[in-house]
């Protein structure tokens, strides 16, 4: 309504066009903040490679170039993050967020785990696709602070790029000669990048909980609907974790990570069989896509994870 096709005449089929364009910036902003996070955890773990000479073929897999594969991620990530509805993608962070406070109790205080950043991935771009959703729901000029958001949020993601390209390439070299003011740095307190990650994950999935459970009870009527669908969600989901916290107790691996998102994605297809609409599965379908995306083009860094 407030939105940028507000100003323009009102033309068949322009409405929907805006709303597409909306949905493709603010899944333009979940790319970009899935690549932010991988580009981190790049220079970190190829930083605790460099320190240990048994791990010089991850360092070597992980500082590999592949510079069509970055746009190409982000771009895929974006239309997935766009046709997914904000229902299912509600639905993804309600139940990374449960399974991420599951995993880190497990682990202990103080304790945190790299792979669970990067099992994060799609999980993270729907959380900060609905945060979006929500915060601008019927404010001025909706497409226009869209547009600001993305364009932040890709200079961000090139400079954390930049970061890794260049830690890859001279941080061997500057951290000892100790002239380049970036490797300083990270020399310094490149072991604060999981802290960092952490606090900004928390802060980023709290807000995205908060909207994911308002965007799901607006389809609701009354307090009877919203019960029938809450109750087996809550029981599907609670089954989910403690099947998953089993099978990673048993087994590791990337068998063990496929299978994960198979089942998950299996369990939320069964259930929305009976209580979600027909778009819903073919939503659940495009999250598995891009599960499945993010994990393949994170290979070498779940690789390293497994063995650290």
């Amino acid at each position: 309504m407030f939105s940028l096709g507000s100003w323009l005449p009102a033309f068949p089929g322009l409405a929907w066009g805006w709303a597409l364009l909306d949905a493709l910036l603010e899944g333009l902003v979940g790319a970009c903040a899935v690549s932010v996070l991988c580009s981190l955890l790049k220079v970190y773990l190829y930083i605790q490679c460099l320190n240990n000479p048994e791990r010089q073929a991850e360092k070597e897999a992980i500082a590999a170039q592949r510079p069509l594969l970055e746009p190409l991620h982000v771009l895929v990530l974006t239309a997935v993050l766009a046709l997914v509805g904000s229902r299912v993608a509600a639905l993804v962070v309600l139940e990374f967020s449960l399974r991420a406070i599951s995993t880190v109790l497990s682990l202990g205080k103080g304790a945190h785990s790299s792979q669970l950043y990067l099992l994060c991935q799609y999980s993270l771009g729907c959380g900060v696709s609905c945060a979006l959703s929500f915060l601008l729901e019927g404010a001025p000029h909706r497409s226009w602070n869209l547009a600001l958001a993305a364009g932040l949020a890709a200079l961000l993601a090139l400079h954390a790029r930049r970061l890794a390209r260049h830690v890859c390439a001279l941080y061997e070299l500057h951290s000892r000669a100790r002239y380049c003011g970036v490797c300083i740095l990270l020399l310094a307190a490149g072991h604060g990048i999981p802290r960092l990650l952490r606090n900004a994950l928390a802060l980023t999935f709290a807000v995205a909980d908060l909207a994911a459970v308002e965007l799901i009870n607006r389809d609701f009527l009354s307090a009877a609907e919203a019960v029938r669908f809450w109750t087996p969600l809550t029981i599907c989901y609670t089954l989910l974790v403690v099947y998953m916290q089993e099978e990673s107790r048993q087994s590791t691996g990337r068998g063990l990570v496929f299978r994960t998102v198979l089942v998950r994605m299996g369990g939320l297809f069964i259930l929305l069989l009976t209580v979600g609409r027909w778009t819903d599965i073919l939503h659940v379908l495009l999250s598995l896509l891009g599960e499945l995306w993010c994990l393949l083009r994170a290979g070498a860094l779940l690789e390293s994870c497994w063995r650290q």
